[in-house]
């Protein structure tokens, strides 16, 4: 039997495919962010499910060395294996800033039973190191990614993610939040509200996994 997760499950009636979600560096799975995600995702038909990277759970402040990390994330996927609610649904895996690239790590490392990467908000660099990137992997994922990306992300904005593309898997697709941080937060000034910028983000990642199973 596979180590116990921490899964949480966002369910939903007649889901047409499941979606585990990770954290960032500094909020667990409890945090206003990725409750309002799960939540969104399950609303639009994609079960839904978060959980705590061991560090968190522990409620220590530093995250855990990446083969931890990694390892949390395949714990998390072998857990959903065992559930009913995930029975023969598509799973995509991703999540917010760390938790989605240690997702990639997971993924580039060895085959995944997964239909596809999520990441909101992909932490591509240091913030004013754009040198130290952190993308070496990603053209070992052999899955469709989705890269959900501020204009103005200290992390890497969305254009520096598209000039990664040639190198990534062609189903690869990035969707750019204009004006938006490394938490889609956007000026005052764009006349927008952050949740309709929310809105717009969780729209397009279950039209992205809709698309992927061929259900959009």
């Amino acid at each position: 039997m596979p180590k116990e997760s921490g899964l949480s499950v966002y369910p939903t009636t007649q889901p047409v495919a499941a979606l585990i979600l990770a954290h960032g560096a500094g909020a667990g799975q409890r945090s206003p962010f990725m409750v309002s995600a799960a939540r969104a995702m399950s609303e639009r038909g994609i079960l839904s499910a978060t959980f705590d990277f061991p560090y968190m759970a522990q409620g220590r402040k530093v995250p855990d060395r990446g083969p931890v990390l990694e390892q949390a994330w395949r714990s998390a996927i072998a857990d959903a294996s065992t559930r009913t609610e995930f029975a023969g649904l598509p799973l995509f895996i991703g999540g917010k800033s760390m938790g989605g690239r240690i997702a990639s790590q997971a993924a580039a490392s060895g085959p995944l039973p997964i239909s596809g990467l999520v990441f909101l908000g992909y932490p591509l660099h240091p913030p004013g190191k754009p040198t130290a990137s952190r993308d070496s992997h990603l053209p070992d994922i052999a899955v469709p990614m989705l890269f959900v990306q501020g204009s103005n992300d200290a992390f890497g904005t969305a254009q520096e993610i598209r000039e990664l593309l040639p190198r990534l898997d062609r189903a690869t697709v990035v969707h750019e939040v204009m004006g938006g941080d490394h938490s889609f937060k956007v000026p005052a000034r764009s006349g927008r509200t952050q949740a309709s910028v929310l809105e717009e983000v969780f729209d397009v990642v279950a039209r992205f996994i809709r698309s992927t199973i061929g259900r959009g």
